[in-house]
């Protein structure tokens, strides 16, 4: 047998996909967060580890290579650093594709081919590739201070917009009732103790952003608006990629993926309309990100069964 594996982590939640080269089939599971700022190193590798061997069980010799595309990957010499020697200590003797989870998301939203993904999940941050191979990021830096158009950031923005309508600051409309209903507020001012539970939790913070979708489809102007600016952020790092690289050809290709996206009718009309206008064509996704790093992981081990294994993800 030989394994090609790939690794979608996130913050919260990994996804793993092993590919059987000899057998043609897919496998998959999920186990939890793979950002060692979060989780710490130890907690990481042994969701990894966990996760494979409950797909493949000690047959660990027979992988043949491995894309893990990780949280936070890239952004830390010192982390990057202990993070692979703790894996290779796990994966003796196996090669390893190291990357950040947004090329992950960008192989398998747009299947290796060149353009640009946007990842608006938990964080946002948007990746791209040229013609050329040449690659460019933006975005991703921390929910502290970025992470603009997110799940993380219109969480927080339902909070903000809560506050204000509550004490006058803005118009009460159906996102105000749609707070109190969802967490039986008697006193406005509980909603404190609440925003510090979720405070230490980003994906609690995150889910909020389910709040402005259910406002904004009971007609709540504001929440409408947040999806208007949330587009905006979004299309700001897509333009900073486009930028970056060389995409002669027009219409240039964009995709996307991560959760604010399922808002569907509320996003993707205007994310469409303004790439467009900026001379792309947005496609939806055509695989998961946990399929892109299969991808990745054959393309750089086995390339000559990258698209039998692609056949298969086209059939699934």
């Amino acid at each position: 047998m030989r394994y090609y594996i790939g690794i979608d982590g996130g913050g919260t939640k990994t996804a793993v996909c092993v590919a059987n080269a000899d057998e043609l089939t897919l496998s998959y599971a999920k186990t939890g967060g793979s950002s060692w700022r979060e989780h710490g190193v130890t907690k990481v590798v042994q969701n990894i580890k966990d996760c494979i061997h409950e797909l493949i069980g000690d047959d660990f010799a027979q992988i043949a290579g491995i894309a893990m595309g990780l949280p936070c990957h890239g952004e830390s010499i010192d982390g990057d650093r202990a993070l692979e020697q703790a894996i290779h200590e796990v994966f003796t003797d196996i090669p390893i594709y190291f990357t950040n989870d947004v090329e992950v998301g960008w192989a398998g939203s747009i299947a290796l081919e060149p353009g640009i993904n946007i990842v608006a999940g938990t964080g946002s941050i948007a990746f791209g590739k040229d013609v050329h191979g040449k690659t460019a990021r933006s975005g991703g830096w921390s929910e502290f201070f970025g992470d603009e158009g997110s799940c993380y950031w219109m969480g927080r923005k339902v909070m903000e917009l809560f506050s204000k309508q509550s004490d006058g600051r803005c118009p009460k409309d159906e996102l105000y009732w749609t707070v109190r209903r969802e967490f039986g507020l008697k006193d406005d001012f509980s909603f404190i103790d609440l925003a510090y539970e979720y405070s230490s939790y980003r994906e609690r913070v995150a889910s909020l952003q389910f709040l402005a979708e259910r406002a904004a489809k009971a007609g709540s102007a504001s929440a409408i608006a947040l999806y208007d600016e949330a587009v905006r952020e979004l299309c700001l790092l897509v333009s900073a990629v486009r930028s970056t690289l060389d995409f002669a050809e027009k219409p240039w290709i964009a995709s996307y993926s991560g959760g604010l996206f399922k808002a569907g009718e509320l996003i993707l009309p205007q994310f469409t309309k303004a790439i467009e206008k900026d001379g792309g064509t947005l496609m939806p996704p055509q695989f998961e990100p946990v399929q892109g790093a299969v991808l990745l992981a054959l393309q750089r081990f086995f390339p000559d069964g990258l698209s039998q294994i692609q056949s298969v993800m086209r059939k699934a």
